[in-house]
């Protein structure tokens, strides 16, 4: 991805290059040494630092804008310095990205797809870009706005992807009772959240009965399912476990790893989270 560099890591913290902005941003699973000194670590436009668990705020170094555009094999998007320390942009997917693309292309037949806790939508995009359908849910009418505003930015206010803002356990139960029916399926549940009506998703307690209801709603002729999960202490063994579970009746294959970034400055993989897939 031409607009994201890893640039360094170390010490709690990722120095990352999104488009043409430093940014620096903590996360506590580095407990390696910094590579690049720290002259070059001072550079960064803006600094994230926690107030709290969840939350923080962005000490502006230079003049970084509201929001800025980025690009990758044709869909553009746009970054921002959220208060959660993300900008909605997360580079280490790309290779989902293209893998939706591509077999969404090559069924050569019209994909129905929903994309869960689906955030500013990227993958939806590319989903819809390639040709299917796509529902995308989240329960957060701020995050909806901005995936909209990425869509709007592609020019593709007239491809068939509606915004749903819901909370996913409850809105998959009611696409089972309305005989809906999805032929791929992607989703990044978090480890804790709330829906828009303070229902309360816990990973561990509702990770499953989110697939029971998911393989109720595959079509006869599905493609895949992908989910991805950050910030759990499961490893992506428990993801492909679970998805067997429910969808190894169906044959095809399931696979699992992490999702990676590699540093610019010393070549080391740093882990960002974990990934299972189930493909026809």
């Amino acid at each position: 991805m031409k607009d994201y560099d890893l640039i360094d890591s170390g010490e709690g913290r990722r120095l990352e290059r999104f488009g043409k902005y430093l940014l620096d941003r903590p996360d506590p699973q580095i407990i390696w040494k910094k590579s690049l000194p720290i002259v070059e670590w001072q550079k960064a436009d803006a600094v994230f630092e926690r107030t709290d668990k969840d939350r923080g705020l962005w000490n502006i170094q230079t003049r970084v804008p509201q929001k800025w555009r980025l690009e990758y094999n044709g869909i553009k998007f746009w970054a921002k310095l959220s208060p959660f320390k993300h900008t909605g942009v997360f580079p280490e997917q790309v290779t989902h990205w293209d893998y939706i693309f591509r077999t969404i292309q090559l069924a050569h037949r019209p994909i129905n797809l929903l994309n869960l806790f689906a955030y500013t939508g990227i993958g939806s995009l590319f989903a819809a870009r390639a040709g299917a359908s796509v529902t995308h849910l989240d329960s957060s009418k701020p995050t909806i706005t901005w995936a909209n505003e990425n869509k709007i930015l592609n020019g593709m206010e007239n491809v068939p992807l509606r915004w749903i803002i819901d909370d996913a356990v409850k809105f998959t139960e009611r696409e089972v009772k309305r005989g809906i029916k999805y032929d791929a399926i992607i989703m990044d549940p978090p480890i804790y959240g709330h829906g828009p009506k303070g229902e309360v998703w816990d990973f561990n307690r509702d990770f499953p009965k989110l697939l029971k209801n998911c393989m109720e709603v595959l079509s006869e002729k599905p493609l895949f399912i992908i989910t991805n999960a950050y910030a759990i202490s499961s490893s992506s063994i428990t993801l492909a476990n679970t998805l067997n579970d429910y969808f190894g009746i169906l044959g095809g294959q399931i696979e699992n790893g992490e999702l990676t970034l590699r540093e610019k400055s010393a070549g080391r993989l740093l882990s960002t989270g974990i990934w299972a897939k189930w493909s026809a």
